[in-house]
């Protein structure tokens, strides 16, 4: 059951993204569409995120194309405790929890509510797994993410200097993302 889309414009360069929050028996699912201009190339990634109750990453799924090349990521933890890109093990991302997928502003609803920070608890670490684009591989991410107000939040990402103030639906969907993107929210009738 679908629970909130959104549609984001990127700030940055030409692009749009689109993604829905989906309530499964056994969990939450993300997915979406991406459409921007990665390195003057079209580029069009089709994604899907799935968790469980607790806002824990089972799964992702990227697909689609940059130019003429077709892309397909497959991300997930693996059974010793670290994750796996397309079935090849990262051992050194051992202990994460979260997927973050640099190309979208909808995996930062994973921990916004596995977190579920209250105004004063103070900056809470958020290390998450990181899909870089369009270098195809998997990085440690470090991130922060303290509450502000009813539906502010500041976050941090030191290794890429971002430091900002986002705006955040009730759903945990970021709708000013600084810089980068702009979202609009709808929700189901």
């Amino acid at each position: 059951m679908t629970v909130a889309a959104i549609l984001w414009e990127r700030l940055d360069v030409e692009g749009h993204d689109t993604c829905r929050l989906s309530k499964l028996a056994d969990g939450w699912r993300l997915d979406g569409r991406a459409v921007f201009r990665e390195g003057g190339r079209p580029c069009s990634l089709s994604y899907e995120v799935t968790c469980d109750t607790g806002w824990r990453t089972r799964s992702a799924l990227v697909t689609g194309s940059l130019g003429a090349q077709d892309l397909r990521f497959e991300i997930a933890p693996s059974g010793s405790g670290g994750w796996s890109l397309n079935g090849i093990e990262q051992l050194r991302l051992a202990g994460l929890i979260d997927v973050d997928l640099g190309f979208t502003p909808a995996t930062n609803l994973l921990p916004l509510n596995r977190h579920a920070l209250a105004v004063g608890d103070g900056t809470r670490p958020s290390p998450a797994v990181y899909l870089e684009f369009p270098e195809a591989r998997l990085d440690y991410l470090e991130q922060t993410y303290e509450r502000l107000g009813e539906t502010r939040y500041r976050y941090t990402s030191p290794a890429y200097g971002y430091d900002e103030t986002l705006e955040v639906s009730d759903f945990g969907f970021v709708t000013d993302y600084p810089g980068l993107w702009q979202g609009k929210l709808w929700l189901p009738d």
